[in-house]
């Protein structure tokens, strides 16, 4: 199942290429707030799916191409990305890599939604880390790898949005600025996904070819980043994790450009990009395994 956000945050279902509105179903809907409906409807969505299932079965509603399409999670609890988490060297393997996770903010953009580039001059480039991002379905807390992938409610692509060149001693200038967590279209059900490990990753900037990469790179796969972040924090319904990223394909992102991302099975979307800090034809290095150095390819 998809589920979207569209129009005046009302909460669909896309059926082909039509989208089943099936905000009415949720309960004391008028008083939950944006995301508060999609905290009820995650958190309980077993309750729901029998009542969504029978509308989109019988139901008719707008094609996609008629509606706008919302952010499909307007501020959950928590949004955090994994560093630095794909073999993306040859010489790299799995025990190379340190799981490590920061946080984004929790105000996230949707389709068609503008990142605001910060004029700092500290920034020497920027830019947009294409990534499969899950969406946690259950409240868990210390939960082995081989029970994790119980409390995945979906998935979504997500832009890690980052400015290179800021101060190590903290990730919040580079990575947590208001609008550097970006989703969309909507969120796929755990249960339309075979293997969320062997999805093809994409992105485009302005229309030419970025990224394109295997989630099978991964270093450390969903359940076990599940089971490390539930040592430590208690995961809710609506929080959402990106799973990093493969650095092959990234470039300079400037004011006026428009990307675009699409994961196999989870849809495409695309974002504009606003501010005033253009910073073009800049070469930089983004730190590796053991602190060691990949040198981007700008294109």
């Amino acid at each position: 199942m998809k589920i979207l956000r569209f129009n005046d945050d009302r909460v669909g279902v896309l059926k082909g290429e039509q989208v089943i509105d099936i905000s009415e179903l949720i309960s004391h809907r008028e008083y939950r707030g944006p995301q508060g409906v999609m905290d009820e409807l995650i958190g309980k969505f077993e309750t729901y799916r029998p009542k969504i299932e029978g509308l989109v079965a019988s139901g008719k509603g707008p094609a996609l191409e008629e509606v706008t399409l919302r952010v499909p999670l307007p501020h959950p609890t928590r949004v955090m990305a994994a560093f630095s988490n794909y073999l993306d060297r040859p010489d790299r393997t799995p025990e190379d890599v340190v799981i490590e996770f920061f946080h984004k903010s929790p105000y996230m953009i949707g389709p068609d939604g503008t990142v605001e580039l910060p004029d700092v001059e500290q920034v020497k480039v920027f830019h947009a880390e294409a990534e499969l991002a899950f969406v946690m379905g259950k409240n868990t807390r210390n939960v082995s790898a081989d029970r994790a992938m119980d409390s995945v409610f979906g998935y979504v692509p997500f832009f890690d949005m980052s400015a290179r060149g800021m101060t190590r001693r903290s990730q919040f200038l580079g990575k947590g600025q208001e609008t550097f967590a970006v989703c969309g279209p909507w969120i796929t059900t755990r249960d339309e996904i075979a293997d969320p490990h062997n999805l093809q990753v994409k992105s485009w900037l302005n229309g030419t070819p970025r990224q394109d990469y295997s989630t099978r790179f991964m270093a450390h796969k969903i359940p076990g980043q599940i089971a490390w972040l539930s040592r430590f924090i208690q995961l809710r319904p609506c929080d959402t994790f990106a799973t990093g990223v493969h650095h092959e394909g990234l470039g300079p992102i400037n004011p006026g450009d428009k990307l675009e991302i699409e994961i196999e099975g989870l849809g495409r979307a695309g974002f504009k990009i606003g501010g005033n800090s253009p910073r073009k034809d800049i070469e930089f290095k983004v730190g590796g395994a053991a602190g060691g150095q990949t040198k981007m390819t700008q294109v």
